[in-house]
């Protein structure tokens, strides 16, 4: 229902450092924005070094040796499924993906049991956006799951958000408008458009606070089971499930499995007949992450051969990121900005907490690593990243003196704080399909996309939750096929548009500073990108799914 809030519902602050004021024409309330207290800085910074240990720790994960009764351990037949025995459902991969999925399904009944690869939960990983519509998924999903989330969250709706000239430009001949560095070209409200739709404004969290919510409100404890690759599976017909085998030879059945292993995912290799470098090298940090800084580098070259594998497609950028401990000089106006430059954009996000995320994105060819630290060179990311984006004379390779927010952010940031990754995406599946007997695949393995819209994790989050719907409307186990087939017509329309999307606004956003030399043709896609934002919201924020 698109008033199922109500006022007193959404007072409930997501984080004590907001007040609210009463829309005159909603019965939502409108998020405003007061200074974080101290109190507040310490609750989120701790909150955060409390879930990296626990990601450390594998806390809440089955990290002994095997009991020998696990219910996935035994053949399943085909049957009439009843609340004393409801389907049974594996998830490959531990991320956020697999955690919603199985959070989803565990409230539907359903017996789960999560195979994550990795040895442990990578215990870094910065803010991620909660956005209004998976906030809406969590919620029907598990309310508490929601509210804990809100809890945890630093509302980001309540300050301006959007696109800035990096630094000075001109146009052609002079026939248009000087831009000065940090110059808005474009701003948009994400809060009126999750409002008028009914939902909770977007929040940013820590992964690991994440991670540590779905794992102790969402599934029940030892549910994920870690150093568990999926070498392969089969189908046992028709009702009658599907036989897995792990990399150490352990081997387990379900009626239902779901590939939430990300872009390389070892399901979709399978499932789809991808050649055998299609789901390469595993890196040891659930969600793909590595853990040092030498996995990170192999990572960066086996990514080339596996995205020739997966027919994976290379965006053309490097991506470094950072989190930073540092209060910005703009946190109580901006929450979000994206500064535009020549082959480059640079984006900086409120994490909370006094915090900042950052992305630093440049066009360069895939495989690309940085020297390693040396004693006469102990921080070559940093050197780079501050050249990259000089805001003195004479300026980055192209002469451009950058706005100072950029080494705001850069110098306040730790050599061993900034990870870096090629950044790749791919082709919607809409004639593979994300399912073939009673296997499926979500996130970023059926969906990968490209970070500018944040939609990443809020469209696994919503796959979640429809899988769960559809595997709920199942009452013998040889109706999975059609359910699945169901979950899929109902989700590829909406995720290839977002697909789309972030794939076109980041290919454009590199070549925005070209299009606005261009008399009249600048100003007149300037005035479109902002007429367009409401829509693209409305259409993002959207209550059903």
């Amino acid at each position: 229902s698109r008033t199922s809030l109500s006022s007193s519902s959404l007072s409930r602050s997501s984080s004590p450092s907001f007040s609210r004021t009463r829309l005159s024409m909603a019965t939502l309330e409108a998020p405003v924005r007061t200074p974080e207290t101290e109190e507040r800085v310490k609750e989120v910074r701790e909150r955060f070094a409390s879930a990296r240990r626990d990601a450390e720790a594998a806390v809440g994960c089955d990290v002994g040796a095997d009991a020998g009764n696990e219910w996935w351990r035994q053949p399943v037949q085909e049957r009439t499924t009843t609340k004393d025995d409801p389907l049974r459902v594996v998830v490959a991969g531990g991320g956020v993906a697999g955690l919603v999925t199985a959070a989803a399904c565990h409230a539907k009944g359903f017996k789960v049991a999560i195979f994550e690869q990795a040895s442990q939960y990578a215990p870094y990983g910065g803010p991620i956006q909660i956005q209004s519509n998976a906030l809406r998924a969590l919620e029907r999903i598990n309310p508490e799951i929601c509210e804990e989330i809100r809890k945890a969250g630093t509302i980001t709706a309540d300050r301006v958000s959007g696109l800035k000239i990096g630094y000075k430009k001109g146009v052609f001949l002079g026939l248009g408008q000087q831009y000065e560095k940090g110059d808005w070209l474009v701003r948009f409200d994400t809060l009126q458009p999750a409002l008028q739709a009914g939902l909770y404004p977007t929040v940013v969290v820590d992964r690991p606070v994440i991670q540590q919510i779905l794992l102790k409100y969402g599934v029940p404890p030892g549910t994920v089971r870690i150093k568990s690759r999926i070498q392969s599976y089969e189908e046992l017909g028709q009702g009658k499930g599907v036989k897995i085998t792990l990399e150490d030879g352990t081997e387990a059945y379900a009626d239902v499995l779901v590939g939430a292993d990300g872009i390389w995912s070892s399901v979709r290799r399978i499932m789809q007949s991808l050649g055998k470098d299609a789901d390469g090298f595993a890196a040891s940090g659930a969600a793909g992450g590595a853990l040092n800084e030498a996995e990170a580098r192999r990572m960066a070259k086996e990514s080339v051969l596996m995205a020739e594998g997966a027919s994976r497609r290379y965006s053309g950028f490097t991506c470094y990121a950072a989190l930073t401990e540092h209060k910005a000089s703009n946190i109580e106006e901006v929450s979000y900005q994206i500064l535009l430059g020549k082959d480059k954009y640079f984006v900086s996000t409120d994490g909370g907490g006094e915090r900042q995320q950052w992305f630093a994105l440049i066009r360069e060819d895939a495989g690309g690593v940085d020297p390693e630290e040396t004693e006469s060179n102990p921080s070559p990311k940093l050197d780079r990243l501050l050249y990259e984006f000089n805001n003195q004379e004479p300026g980055d390779a192209n002469g451009d003196v950058w706005d100072d927010f950029a080494h705001e952010l850069l110098r306040s940031t730790p050599e061993k704080d900034i990870k870096r990754r090629d950044l790749y995406d791919g082709s919607p599946l809409v004639t593979q399909g994300w399912t073939k007997g009673p296997v499926a695949i979500c996130g970023d393995a059926a969906h990968p996309m490209m970070p500018n819209l944040g939609q990443g994790g809020c469209q696994a989050t919503e796959d979640g939750y429809r899988l769960a719907e559809e595997l709920a409307s199942v009452t013998d186990t040889k109706d999975i096929e059609a359910s699945l087939k169901t979950y899929f017509a109902k989700r590829i329309l909406r995720t290839t548009t977002i697909q789309i999307m972030a794939q076109l606004g980041s290919d454009l956003l590199v070549d925005f500073d070209k299009m606005m030399t261009i008399p009249l043709v600048g100003p007149f896609f300037l005035f479109m990108t902002q007429v367009s934002m409401p829509f693209i919201l409305r259409f993002l924020y959207t209550p059903e799914f």
